[in-house]
């Protein structure tokens, strides 16, 4: 019995501060943090990307769900190149000129 009352103090200890912490929270928010904003080019190797994902699907288990069906973005095209010796390549016909065909 005295060790009850010894363990339970403790364990309230522990759970307010890790209430007050929220450890859980942070990772969350950490995780998230690093998904939306590292991009592809993310530095630190598979290892890192790895723990990085795992805490993801950790906390937020319906997030992770839905960005995994969720197909990838079409990649833009890229813009068009431009030539600086247009006016000197292109024919001289009568619409190049302005006038009206």
């Amino acid at each position: 019995m005295g060790s009850v009352i010894m363990v339970a103090p403790a364990v309230l200890a522990v759970g307010y501060v890790l209430g007050r912490l929220r450890p859980w929270h942070r990772l969350g928010d950490w995780a998230a943090d690093q998904i939306r904003f590292a991009g592809p080019g993310a530095h630190g190797g598979l290892g890192r990307q790895t723990a990085v994902v795992l805490a993801h699907v950790l906390t937020a288990p319906r997030t992770s769900w839905r960005i995994m069906r969720t197909p990838a973005a079409a990649v833009p095209p890229a813009a068009p190149v431009r030539d600086p010796d247009w006016a000197t390549r292109r024919t001289h016909t009568g619409t190049d000129q302005g006038e009206p065909t």
